[in-house]
């Protein structure tokens, strides 16, 4: 199975190419570019942000009454900075949850940087996360990404949030922390290793139901128990966050102690500099 999940990395690679090199030998017909770039998503969705991305991005929008998510066709702008992928171009068989662009996160809302449901990152990064996922594919799990690269404003707007009164989402994200200490304990960042490009938060489901690996606590709970010291989880679920961390290391990134789903590629290739491009 993994020599077969290979060839078809291989495939989407050399299809999104063929893509690419239409583009640059200039082809004006919109409608053609579109059908070759377009990437459909499955995300649960409000109905404000379905119809702004149906007004501004002209998208088309098809539900199926027998299932709880939406398909919607998301057009990738392409317009990424030198070094910069979408990866889903260059992992395929990774699976994505962008929670900043819902209202399923800490903050109750939609990030401002966010305009679209997409994992963009540098090619290193993406290249080490192919590995891992071809190691992990073969023990029978796939990589389940919730966010890679992170605008610079979506940091500032992190900062702003904490000092406002809203605690709509302390229960679920934060319910033994007090807001205001977020920042001071580490579990947020006024300068955020996503900002560069290399950073990655992610976790493991499985491949034959699709079902999340159980790691001991959700994602992004800013809580003791979301780090690798705690005790406050069954040897099982230490085994799998274990796992995780282990085939990443192994392929060049590092853990971060407090996050069990937060990892940063060692020879990230942009350590100095915190973008702000919209995901897009």
């Amino acid at each position: 199975m993994a020599k077969e999940h290979k060839q078809n990395q291989i495939e989407v690679l050399e299809n999104k190419n063929a893509s690419e090199a239409k583009i640059e030998a200039g082809l004006s017909e919109h409608a053609e570019l579109v059908d070759e770039v377009n990437t459909s998503i499955d995300i649960n969705l409000n109905q404000a942000q379905l119809e702004a991305i149906s007004d501004e991005e002209n998208n088309v929008i098809i539900e199926n009454p027998e299932k709880p998510e939406i398909e919607i066709a998301i057009e990738k702008k392409y317009e990424l900075p030198k070094g910069f992928v979408y990866l889903d171009d260059i992992v395929p068989y990774a699976q994505y949850d962008i929670r900043y662009f819902s209202d399923n996160n800490f903050v109750g809302n939609q990030i401002e940087g966010y305009k679209a449901p997409l994992a963009i990152g540098t090619l290193e990064m993406a290249e080490a996360l192919v590995k891992v996922s071809e190691e992990l594919y073969a023990q029978g799990f796939n990589l389940l990404i919730y966010d890679t690269y992170r605008p610079a404003k979506a940091v500032s707007y992190f900062k702003e949030w904490s000092k406002t009164d809203d605690t709509t989402m302390k229960e679920q994200y934060y319910p033994n922390e007090s807001k205001s200490e977020l920042f001071n304990k580490g579990y947020l960042s006024s300068r955020s290793g996503h900002s560069r490009g290399s950073t990655v938060d992610l976790t493991l489901v499985y491949n034959d139901t699709g079902e999340l690996v159980d790691m001991g606590s959700e994602y992004d709970l800013l809580d003791e128990k979301s780090s690798f010291k705690t005790k406050n989880v069954t040897n099982e679920q230490a085994k799998m966050r274990e796992l995780l961390r282990d085939t990443m290391v192994k392929y060049g990134f590092k853990e971060y102690s407090k996050e069990w789903w937060h990892y940063v590629l060692k020879n990230e290739p942009y350590p100095n500099t915190y973008f702000d491009f919209d995901v897009q």
